[in-house]
């Protein structure tokens, strides 16, 4: 259970009890000024260090068994580290078995996922641009798991939707390259044609990562309903903003108190 957290969104997912995880929300807590407010937890954006300081500080205490966070270097790229063995690594992506220590990830459009396995023993924290989806980053996660891929839950939390990410051919024909035969076909459904801008596209981030994740056959999915691009009053974004904040997407596995 998460206390005195009302600014984020918790996963609707088969997870046991120990496990805590959500994304937070840009309102309704921290007092970060325009244009990073309210609740900014990114220090890289060029918000006021204290304020990102005291913002983190909420949100650590407002989450009950937990010790201490991870925090990447997000490169997007494939790396995925294990939480506590580096400070600040070049990664994008966390793992743990270790109880009240929490794997974390920032995002403001880039898709951030979560995993668990059935028992709650390990979890982990991706951060999923387009780059480090394409290049792998879903399945080097999953491959840091030790239960089988049917054990394992995942969650997509907020991210751009496929109305509001546009990219070019150049993306699209990455994807396709990188697909497998299998994977081709919903690989391609996941871009939809620009109406009036040649060889443009709106592309699926989750139809993407749900595509990969069933091609290693993980098909407990759970999220993916969100767009951080329309939803100004809840998510910062990127694309629409350019200078903006950055959300937290985190899991851990509760300590005893």
């Amino acid at each position: 259970m998460i206390s005195r957290l009302p600014f984020a969104i918790r996963p609707d997912w088969a997870v046991p009890d120990n496990i805590v995880a959500f994304s937070t929300l840009r309102m309704g807590a921290g007092s970060s000024l325009s244009p990073y407010e309210q609740f900014n937890l990114a220090t890289h954006v060029g918000d006021d260090p204290t304020i990102v300081a005291a913002n983190r500080d909420l949100l650590s205490q407002s989450c009950s068994g937990l010790d201490q966070m991870q925090w990447l270097n997000q490169i997007h790229g494939t790396r995925i580290v294990t939480a506590g063995e580096e400070y600040l690594p070049a990664a994008d992506g966390c793992i743990t078995r270790a109880s009240g220590f929490a794997c974390t990830v920032m995002t403001a459009d880039c898709l951030p996922l979560l995993l668990c396995d059935r028992y709650g023993q390990q979890v982990a924290a991706v951060h999923a641009g387009w780059r480090g989806l394409a290049a792998g980053v879903v399945e080097a996660a999953v491959a840091q798991f030790d239960a089988i891929a049917d054990d394992i839950r995942v969650w997509m939390g907020p991210a751009i939707g496929p109305s509001f990410f546009e990219v070019g051919e150049d993306v699209r024909q990455t994807f396709l390259d990188a697909a497998s035969a299998t994977e081709k076909r919903n690989i391609a459904l996941a871009f939809t044609e620009h109406e009036s801008k040649k060889n443009h596209f709106f592309a699926d981030l989750y139809q993407i990562a749900r595509t990969r994740l069933e091609a290693i056959s993980v098909t407990k999915i759970y999220g993916g309903e969100f767009c951080t691009y329309a939803d100004g009053s809840r998510f910062y974004s990127y694309r629409r903003d350019g200078v903006t904040g950055r959300m937290v997407t985190m899991i851990y596995k509760k300590k005893a108190l």
